[in-house]
């Protein structure tokens, strides 16, 4: 198992800075955005595709600094029922793929989308209830006309570009927000779509890391370390699902966390060690959103935590029995 970054949050600093940044602390995996939400600040598409001689010096600097890239992200909602915010979404999902081609990567991460709830809507409708009976409608348009129907074109896009893993991250907002609806996904559309399991945004549905991780198995494709303090005290008095901004974290039931101050360390070796037992050997790239930690500060205190937990040897025989 590797340690990871998500580069993304160390968006002020050029692509060479942030690989030096890395590389003293020991980190030599990286997963770098290239579109959508995460943007494309250190590697934009557009000033790569097309251009050999620039390929070959984004090659030549990842060597540079030992640097290996796990994966390209472009986290969009390409089912966005406006069709000029899909379309743009779209693009940014082609071009990272045909980047990946580009680098030889064979991993995509973004979101499965979530489309309205028919036809005549301008904007997405995210469904977490069976009744009334308008929802199981929406969600069987949402799924059966739209979702399934789109990942296997995608799908097809990505296959014939080299990308053979496109690790869906499961995020409330869109379909795929949890393990069974990853499944559902996968079982329609094939065992290209896989998993990006990102714990931070299973804990407060209520699921623990390693029971979802021992579910989804070899769906697994990528992983990002990154923690949720749920505050008990406001869980009690409101519940899990909130709109209150991140900013206002007293008035929420749940945070984001750098790892370490959400979940247990045990919480944590188990999760780590989960991975390995259902044979999950790839990175682990670390996500930093915490609202009470410098980007820097938040980084290093994920690398400290996480290399002191993970296993990075092949385990060898099991020489006792």
């Amino acid at each position: 198992m590797k340690l990871g970054v998500l580069t993304v949050p160390l968006y002020d600093r050029s692509f060479e800075d942030a690989l030096k940044w890395l590389s003293e602390r020991g980190v030599h995996t990286l997963e770098v955005g290239n579109g959508g939400f995460p943007g494309n600040t250190h590697i934009n598409p557009d000033d790569y595709l097309g251009k050999p001689e620039k390929i070959a010096e984004l090659k030549a600097l990842l060597k540079k600094y030992d640097m290996t890239v796990a994966a390209l992200s472009c986290h969009g909602n390409c089912v966005h029922p406006d069709k000029a915010v899909a379309a743009k979404f779209q693009s940014d999902y082609e071009k990272t793929v045909l980047m990946a081609e580009q680098l030889g990567i064979d991993t995509v991460v973004t979101f499965s989308g979530c489309p309205g709830g028919s036809k005549d809507d301008k904007t997405p409708n995210w469904v977490t209830c069976p009744w009334p009976e308008d929802f199981g409608k929406i969600l069987d348009y949402q799924w059966n006309e739209v979702l399934i129907p789109y990942w296997k074109e995608a799908v097809k896009f990505a296959s014939a570009h080299g990308v053979k893993k496109i690790a869906l991250e499961m995020h409330p907002g869109f379909c795929v927000y949890n393990t069974t609806t990853l499944l559902k996904l996968r079982e329609a559309v094939g065992d290209t779509i896989g998993a990006n399991f990102d714990p931070s945004h299973l804990i407060w549905q209520g699921i623990e890391p390693a029971e979802g991780i021992r579910l989804l198995g070899k769906a697994i494709y990528h992983v990002h370390a990154k923690d949720t303090f749920l505050d008990e005290a406001n869980i009690k008095k409101m519940g899990v699902l909130s709109t209150v901004p991140y900013s206002q974290m007293l008035d929420r039931p749940w945070t984001f966390r750098t790892v370490g101050y959400g979940l247990s360390v045990t919480q944590w070796k188990n999760f780590v060690s989960m991975l390995r037992a259902v044979g999950y050997d790839g990175v682990l790239s670390i996500e930093h959103e915490d609202m009470l930690m410098s980007i820097e500060e938040g980084l290093e205190k994920a690398i400290v935590f996480l290399k002191d937990i993970i296993s990075v040897e092949s385990t060898g025989e099991m020489w006792w029995a």
